[in-house]
């Protein structure tokens, strides 16, 4: 197979030997993900799945600074902003098809979570066959801090952690490096930088032994203990109250400083972001697939994008002006409409998902 690339050169295609070899390459965005991109990683893969020369596909990023730090937030604001309703739909639509896809590919995934993996990165690589981290990572799910919610099945991920891991993730965004990641479920192996080229090297190669798995086994080290092995009291106590006000009540009575910062951190998030997620990681825990998450979390970011001003005001705050001071609507969680989140799950988008 020789290498080639997609018409618009952000998604470069190659690869030899029976592998695969997607290499998102927008590295000065850290391979912020367009419909472009997502186009074209779908169109390869679904050519790749009735290739007989093709056994395993790998997917990783262009540059050293990340794998992908997640959508392209900014060309959301546009598109919401400008009123452009059948892109927004489109957008969510094809990129959680393609997060689907690559979960269900019969041709195994080997992902390369290297650098900063957020958001539409973790769609990509979180629901791969061989998820790897490497000493570098970082690894999050950072919506409510735009005044959003986790989704391309991050809540399935996150609804999954032990513990309430998940519940802590979502709500704060809080970053993992690789240790954080292996312990709460979102990749499977460390590898060294260092180590990555060869293992490139053994997936064209195939020699035995022949299994991708047992091929990045030759090549994984076990990192340090996660932090969330001595955090997990303070956060399963906390994060297991039912609502965001009693949440945030546990953290300011725990002696843990971390505990205390992290209800500072929540007290000045989005209500609504706050609330909605804690309901969406609980609710994703009790779905049956991860397309049923998907489906979930449809509903609920097209809820955000036309009904609630606040994505707008996140990605403005955070990413367009970057003055750091978005003004939530409600700024209180005390102001939070009652039926807020019941509104939320309530929202049936058209068309749907599937």
């Amino acid at each position: 197979m020789h290498a080639e690339r997609s018409e618009n050169d952000s998604v470069l295609v190659g690869g030899r030997g029976g592998l695969g070899h997607l290499t998102l390459n927008r590295p000065r965005a850290i391979n912020a993900l367009d419909l472009d991109m997502i186009r074209a990683l779908h169109l390869t893969l679904d050519r790749w799945e009735s290739d007989t020369d093709v056994d395993v596909v790998l997917l990783d990023g262009a540059g050293e600074r990340g794998f992908c730090a997640g959508g392209d937030v900014r060309a959301l604001h546009e598109m919401v902003t400008g009123g452009r309703v059948d892109e927004v739909h489109a957008f969510f639509r094809e990129e959680y098809a393609l997060d689907h896809r690559i979960a269900t590919s019969k041709k195994p995934v080997v992902a390369i979570a290297d650098g900063v993996c957020m958001g539409g990165g973790i769609g990509l690589a979180g629901h791969a066959a061989i998820r790897i981290v490497t000493e570098r990572s970082r690894l999050a799910m950072p919506e409510t801090r735009i005044g959003f919610t986790p989704d391309v099945g991050g809540s399935w991920l996150l609804g999954r952690a032990p513990g309430r891991i998940g519940e802590y993730l979502a709500l704060t965004g809080g970053t993992m490096d690789a240790s954080d990641a292996l312990y709460a479920g979102f990749a499977d192996h460390m590898v060294p930088v260092a180590h990555l080229e060869a293992l490139y090297a053994a997936l064209e190669n195939r020699a035995d032994p022949s299994s991708p798995t047992e091929l990045v086994l030759l090549f994984d080290e076990t990192p340090e203990p996660s932090r969330f092995e001595t955090a997990r009291e303070w956060i399963d106590d906390a994060f297991s109250a039912a609502d965001v006000p009693g949440i945030l009540d546990r953290l300011r009575a725990r002696p843990e400083t971390e505990a205390r910062e992290t209800a500072e951190l929540l007290a000045a998030s989005a209500p609504t972001a706050l609330a909605v997620t804690l309901e969406a990681v609980r609710r994703a825990r009790e779905l049956p697939s991860l397309r049923a998450a998907l489906a979930q979390e449809y509903g609920l970011v097209l809820w955000f994008a036309f009904t609630q001003p606040d994505l707008v005001e996140g990605i403005r705050a955070q990413v367009v002006d970057k003055d750091r001071s978005p003004s939530w609507s409600p700024a209180r969680l005390e102001d939070l409409p009652a039926d807020r989140v019941a509104e939320a799950f309530a929202y049936r988008p058209e068309p749907a998902l599937w």
